[in-house]
């Protein structure tokens, strides 16, 4: 049994972490902002990655330290650097001043690889360059590609275009890209906090699902209708017309002080061709391989929409 901290564990993502860590016998710390409902295994800490003397707390004690936590969309480029920069910098800082540092497993993102492309990508790779400045502590880096499964909204819309018969793709829809199943992404973090950690320590992982090259849109699409049973007429939207988009959205959302998802930057990452995942492999250094593919994930996942009244 390990003591594991866990920061994002009310997201999408620490969800179905939480449940994985105490179903394999460990006793997690989970940081959380909000109040969150009891449950066997799990010590709830009030705090925020702001603050430091609550992350003392999360970390003090704890044999691993899951960095979970970080932003998708923010208002500016200083807001995304502020979350999933400057924050994997303060967890590391705390945990190297511990007698016996933690192994730090940081959830990154496969934007990393490209960080000019977005403010978004370019804080992920600094939050990666955080990790790479630390001496004698050990730590590991995972860029997973998008992560699906019971609980995403994003396959969601997927669905609820193909009811209708349409299916909306970036540009072509030619790029390639990788996605992982939130089960497959929990089994490799559980197989970290077992593993020899010379194994790992100071090594950047990108993860993705059983079908090493990826999937276009298009196949995306292709195999979502299957499973729902439906076929839809795909239509590519172009870079103006996303972008034109993307730049309303902004404004929108200055107008209303949200926070818009789709930007300019947003269309860039989208549009990239190649988001398929690479090396190094962490199968060739734990035990560790993607289990889930495609179509079986997405028929767990649709069954939880129709159960939960989604669809």
């Amino acid at each position: 049994m390990t003591i594991i901290a866990v920061t994002g564990g009310t997201g999408f993502i620490g969800r179905h972490l939480i449940e994985g860590l105490t179903a394999a016998g460990h006793d997690v710390v989970a940081l959380t902002r909000r109040e969150a409902p009891p449950r066997p295994g799990v010590k709830w800490l009030s705090g925020s990655l702001h603050d430091s003397a609550s992350l003392r707390r999360l970390i003090n004690g704890a044999e691993v330290v899951v960095h979970c936590a970080g932003a998708v969309k923010a208002r500016s480029a200083q807001a995304f650097d502020t979350a999933n920069a400057q924050a994997v910098s303060r967890i590391a800082g705390i945990a190297a001043l511990q007698s016996a540092p933690p192994l730090l497993i940081h959830l990154s993102s496969l934007a990393a690889r490209q960080p000019e492309l977005s403010p978004y990508a370019a804080s992920k790779a600094a939050g990666e360059g955080a990790l790479a400045r630390l001496r004698d502590m050990p730590w590991v880096a995972l860029r997973p590609p998008a992560v699906y499964g019971p609980g995403d909204q994003e396959i969601l819309k997927i669905f609820k275009s193909l009811k209708y018969g349409l299916g909306l793709v970036p540009g072509s829809g030619e790029g390639r890209l990788s996605i992982l199943h939130v089960r497959d992404l929990v089994a490799a973090i559980l197989a970290l906090t077992a593993a020899d950690r010379t194994a790992v320590a100071g090594a950047i992982f990108e993860l993705g699902d059983p079908r090493e090259d990826g999937y276009t849109f298009s196949e995306i699409y292709d195999i979502a209708g299957r499973v729902l049973g439906r076929r839809a007429r795909l239509i590519g939207v172009p870079r103006r017309l996303l972008t034109t988009t993307a730049q309303i959205n902004r404004a929108m959302a200055r107008l209303t002080g949200s926070t818009p998802m789709l930007t300019p930057e947003k269309v860039a990452e989208l549009l990239h061709p190649d988001w398929v995942a690479r090396g190094p492999k962490l199968g060739e250094r734990i035990p560790w391989s993607p289990q889930i593919g495609l179509e079986e994930g997405l028929r767990e996942t649709l069954a939880w929409y129709r159960a939960e009244g989604h669809l």
